[in-house]
């Protein structure tokens, strides 16, 4: 890892690489800086079915690879460590990292976003003990056995889904009397024998002693407490963005996530920000590659601007 890049991205997921990608075709030096593996909450994903090019669904680890592969085939290198700090407002901006600090002259945030918890009391002591957040991940230790999902968007449908495929029963619960994921998500559920829809509950407790015996869920309109017998419970009510680093130093919205337009520009002069990380009204694979090649062309126009 080089002391300076003209170009250091925060996050290895699709806008990362991508923008990885784009800066590295453009003629920049460019670094990316992902914690754990390429991907992001895309390499979690057992099949994409909505990406451009894949007409049979590609795997989402397997698309994660092609993409750092399709950067670093360009000049971008990656580096695994994690940033501990960041200072966006210096010339040239100042990253420190555990492998060491690094300098650069245009950021682009691309941290994404991670599971909203489901704030129950219990959660965190079952957390790898019967909660989860991904069913890709962690679906095959509950084969053969009972379990719940708790929310109506895509991704809680897309989790239902593949879990049927490994349990014997699997409940979706939703707080609302329909779902919210689109109807070719919501198609198969409705098909599948063993996926069992709960409107107009919400989840209340965790039951167990060291591991999950069950989760107690509340009707809403009558407020009747029932016990589902499940092994395991995956939560799927949305995301957390991860800006807490940023906090402070560019403008957030009341959710957390970066203020920044079409153009990816935030608050600060050089600072872009791409993908699940920004304020924006769709969050999908093929949106936030979108935003990784715009960040990366603007921050080419940026380093241009300063010569």
């Amino acid at each position: 890892m080089n002391s300076y890049y003209d170009a250091v991205i925060l996050g290895g997921g699709p806008a990362g690489y991508t923008a990885a990608l784009y800066c590295a075709r453009a003629g920049l030096s460019a670094l990316v800086l992902e914690q754990l593996s390429p991907g992001g909450q895309m390499a979690t994903t057992e099949r994409i079915d909505n990406y451009p090019g894949f007409e049979d669904g590609v795997d989402g680890f397997e698309l994660a690879e092609k993409m750092q592969r399709g950067a670093e085939k360009f000049g971008a290198e990656s580096e695994f460590a994690t940033v501990t700090a960041v200072h966006l407002t210096e010339e040239p901006k100042r990253i420190e990292t555990t492998s060491g600090p690094v300098t650069a002259g245009a950021v682009i945030l691309a941290t994404g976003a991670g599971p909203r918890p489901l704030g129950l009391p219990e959660e965190d002591k079952f957390r790898g003990r019967g909660v989860s957040y991904c069913a890709a991940c962690d679906g095959m230790f509950y084969r053969g056995k009972s379990v719940a999902v708790v929310g109506g968007g895509n991704t809680a449908a897309g989790e239902a889904l593949t879990l049927s495929r490994l349990c014997s029963h699997v409940y979706l619960i939703h707080r609302r009397d329909t779902l919210r994921a689109d109807k070719s998500s919501v198609a198969p559920l409705l098909a599948a024998d063993n996926v069992e829809i709960i409107y107009n509950a919400v989840p209340t407790a965790i039951e167990g002693e060291t591991e999950v015996t069950g989760l107690a869920v509340r009707d809403q309109a009558t407020a009747e407490v029932r016990i589902l017998p499940v092994s395991g419970v995956f939560a799927a009510i949305g995301r957390v963005p991860d800006t807490a680093l940023f906090s402070g130093q560019t403008a957030l919205d009341e959710a957390g996530y970066i203020i920044a337009g079409e153009d990816t520009k935030t608050s600060v002069p050089g600072v872009f920000a791409a993908g699940d990380v920004r304020t924006k009204p769709l969050r999908q694979v093929v949106t936030a590659c979108a935003d990784g090649a715009v960040a990366a062309h603007a921050a080419a126009e940026y380093l241009s601007s300063l010569n």
